[in-house]
């Protein structure tokens, strides 16, 4: 009897793995961390990360005036919407952002400019946009990856010039805007 009340545990200790397995299937655009500490000031940006390809036919997408449209907001990522969290205030463009959480959404153009836009609303899924809750809006710059990403990826990297830099990359572009610590 004892036997058989120990395979019935480890039974149902399978079921319940497998269960919590299968809700916590692997999502099609995988989340990421992208973070440094610039100047004492720790900047992080969670966001999830799309793949060119099609998930559901497989099929090559094209990014920039496509899944990304020209002329419209961006989510920056996939799923929930992308997360600025800063410890300390930093300036972007002429614009200073205090400490604290912020959502990033970006309007790139087809002549090549761009803006990234920082919002203050948080928490929402990427597409729930809401012009109202902008902070501001600042121009980035936009270079040629020497090697093209498959999958949508954001750098917070020290500036060899100082303060540091948000990158947002995917196929052969990058985007991309300064930023230092205010102190």
């Amino acid at each position: 009897m004892l036997r058989s009340n120990h395979s019935l545990a480890s039974i149902l200790c399978l079921a319940i793995g497998a269960s919590a397995a299968f809700a916590q299937a692997p999502r099609v655009s995988p989340p990421d961390i992208a973070g440094n500490v610039i100047d004492g000031n720790r900047v992080t940006i969670y966001y999830s990360r799309p793949f060119t390809k099609d998930p559901k036919t497989g099929a090559k997408r094209t990014i920039w005036g496509g899944l990304v449209p020209y002329g419209k907001v961006w989510r920056v990522g996939a799923n929930e919407a992308t997360l600025l969290v800063i410890q300390q205030p930093i300036k972007l463009g002429d614009q200073t952002l205090p400490g604290g959480a912020y959502t990033l959404f970006m309007q790139p153009e087809e002549d090549g400019k761009a803006q990234l836009i920082v919002s203050k609303q948080i928490g929402q899924w990427g597409t729930q946009y809401d012009q109202g809750q902008d902070l501001f809006r600042v121009p980035m710059t936009k270079e040629a990856l020497a090697t093209p990403l498959d999958q949508f990826a954001i750098a917070v990297q020290k500036n060899p010039s100082g303060g540091g830099v948000i990158k947002l990359m995917w196929e052969s572009t990058q985007y991309g805007v300064n930023f230092t610590v205010v102190k």
